[in-house]
């Protein structure tokens, strides 16, 4: 009689070795019948993630039901799928040994709910618990994905090649688009040249390319730049006080004057001298000989107000 129960006790093992091979058929199938993700319920899941399991496993937690709007999920899903997908590509000694698998919140609530997932995307990483893919560390619990590079594929298959047999052999796409804008652009300045090319000559757009250039540096604008000036002060004031100190809209404002300033001589010197009408002539002089001294004053004026101690006035 007690040799029934002693055979029985020796027949559990074998039992529990071919309910686990089981198991592991099942989900090679699975796996090959939808591009290498596994479309997980409760019960899949539990499988899965078996107390007794010689594989590993990376699951996306996930809600893809347009109810649900989580505009994440959306983003990462083709990510995660494009990584399972060459991962099917490894020989099956590999690829079999390691699943990715995606759980839906509205196909597996319970399973959210026992892990407390409150928002998706969440990416586990389930290793092995026995056999010889086992964590030499002997840690076994669920590893949490990063997702601190974003939802790109990339850096998903490089981190998850940690826990993968080999590394996953995954390949960005060629970025047509990004191909198509580049030679659009290119085609768009080739056919453009011939058209811009009298402008390019011109000695008049070079002329005005340096002086407005000119204008911008001796102002102060790689001084701001580099010492990294806000554009005005805490209080509005947009006069820096002291000649170490300047502030962005200062700069525009000096390069406003100097532009006049540069305006005035050139129009004292190029202009008026060819104007044939006597009376033009002396509009012109006067008009700019004022614009010359009115400007002059605001500059001598913005210097006093730099440095309270500054000697010199003209007219304001």
């Amino acid at each position: 009689m007690l040799l029934l129960p002693l055979l029985a006790l020796l027949y559990v093992p074998f039992c529990i070795a071919a309910s686990t091979q089981a198991t592991h058929e099942k989900l090679v199938q699975l796996a090959a019948a939808n591009n290498g993700v596994i479309k997980l319920d409760e019960n899949l899941y539990n499988l899965l993630t078996s107390p007794k399991r010689n594989w590993s496993a990376s699951i996306q937690f996930t809600a893809l039901d347009p109810r649900r709007r989580c505009g994440p999920c959306k983003e990462f899903d083709p990510s995660f799928n494009a990584v399972a997908k060459a991962w099917t590509k490894v020989p099956p000694a590999e690829r079999d040994s390691h699943f990715f698998a995606t759980v839906d919140f509205d196909n597996a609530m319970g399973v959210f709910q026992k892990l407390g997932i409150q928002s998706a995307p969440v990416v586990q990483i389930h290793p092995a618990t026995e056999g010889p893919r086992r964590p030499a560390s002997g840690r076994t619990t669920p590893i949490a994905y990063d997702f601190g590079n974003g939802f790109d594929a990339a850096p998903l298959a490089e981190q998850l090649s940690q826990f993968t047999p080999i590394p996953i052999p995954y390949k960005a796409p060629i970025d047509w688009s990004r191909i198509g804008t580049a030679v659009g652009v290119v085609l768009v300045i080739a056919s453009g040249v011939r058209a811009f090319l009298p402008v390019l000559r011109s000695r008049w757009v070079w002329a005005a390319g340096t002086v407005l250039t000119s204008l911008v540096m001796t102002s102060g604008f790689m001084f701001v730049r580099i010492r990294g000036m806000p554009q005005t002060g805490g209080n509005g004031q947009w006069i820096a006080p002291g000649y170490q100190n300047q502030f962005g809209q200062e700069t525009q404002v000096v390069s406003f004057i100097y532009g006049l300033l540069s305006s005035a001589f050139l129009m004292l010197t190029l202009v008026t001298p060819y104007q044939t009408n006597p009376y033009r002539q002396r509009l012109q002089i006067y008009l700019w000989s004022g614009v010359i001294l009115v400007m002059f004053s605001v500059l001598i004026s913005l210097f006093r107000v730099k440095n309270r101690g500054y000697p010199f006035k003209l007219l304001l």
